[in-house]
């Protein structure tokens, strides 16, 4: 443990340290530099990286798709979070707060850009029908887990995830904090999905789509290799839940769009067509 830090009168961004994301990040918005963004022949676009925020999207795109859907075909970009490529000027047109995912939507008179994850999937889900109930309490339902996720999944990744993961030293208070909140997440879902068998009630939602990259990759050990840290096994009704959506075609294609690290069948850096999903996963070979 370093020695106690006491805060200064006035806080100065520090980005001379080690740690890459404190160098990447700033506490002013906007661009940093001029570069167009790339565009494909379909109508949606999409500029994003295979996180969990990512993985979304994709899923959804993905799951529009098998549904024989072919208005919700799509180009995806991989961008580079790590090289600052959310920092472009084409980016930033695009999304001002310089996070992925961000979508064009370019079937409409005007392109109507969409920022954040659960916009982009209400957008989605309103725009062809599917995945969102039209009215009544089950849609309500759906909204509330979909904004529980927008709530609670910062305290997993930016919370428990950093500290636990990313942060130069372990440090006992905040992962001892964090990781209270990540298992109290978790018996959220645990509980809910003892009654239900998916997030919002019998039928598969954007509410799944929403909290399975964050929460089931974490209870399947896929999310900061903390699965045995956090006893993810005794959430029993989460993991019957996770294992469930990872069986869907949808989420398996979905969850390695615009990825460069993994496996080679799991790293999808761009996706133009069906073909460019399939060649990745050709390359799967069973343990």
């Amino acid at each position: 443990m370093s020695e106690k830090y006491i805060p200064p009168k006035i806080w100065v961004n520090d980005a001379d340290g080690e740690n890459e994301w404190a160098n990447i990040n700033s506490d002013t918005s906007g661009a940093r530099y001029e570069k167009e963004l790339p565009v494909g022949e379909h109508s949606l676009q999409l500029y994003s990286l295979g996180t969990p925020n990512g993985q979304k999207v994709t899923i959804m795109l993905e799951e529009l798709l098998a549904l024989g859907i072919k208005e919700a075909e799509y180009d995806a970009y991989l961008i580079n979070i790590g090289q600052a490529e959310q920092f472009s000027s084409g980016f930033v047109d695009v999304n001002p707060n310089s996070k992925i995912p961000a979508l064009i939507d370019k079937s409409g008179d005007t392109d109507t850009n969409v920022f954040e994850s659960a916009s982009i999937l209400v957008h989605l889900a309103e725009k062809f029908g599917h995945f969102l109930p039209a009215s009544g309490p089950a849609r309500t339902q759906t909204f509330n887990w979909l904004f529980w996720a927008q709530g609670s999944a910062p305290y997993l990744g930016g919370g428990f995830g950093h500290f636990y993961t990313y942060a130069d030293e372990k440090q006992e208070y905040p992962i001892n904090r964090f990781a209270m909140e990540a298992k109290r997440q978790l018996d959220v879902l645990d509980k809910q999905l003892s009654e239900n068998t998916y997030i919002a009630g019998d039928e598969y939602s954007i509410a799944d789509m929403a909290i399975w990259p964050w929460y089931g990759s974490l209870v399947l050990g896929r999310l900061y290799n903390a699965a045995e840290f956090l006893q993810v096994e005794s959430y029993t009704n989460v993991l019957r839940w996770a294992n469930l959506l990872e069986k869907r075609e949808a989420v398996k294609r979905g969850r390695i769009v615009n990825k460069s690290w993994g496996d080679e069948w799991e790293q999808v850096v761009e996706r133009h067509s069906a073909e460019d999903i399939d060649r990745a996963l050709n390359k799967y070979i069973l343990p």
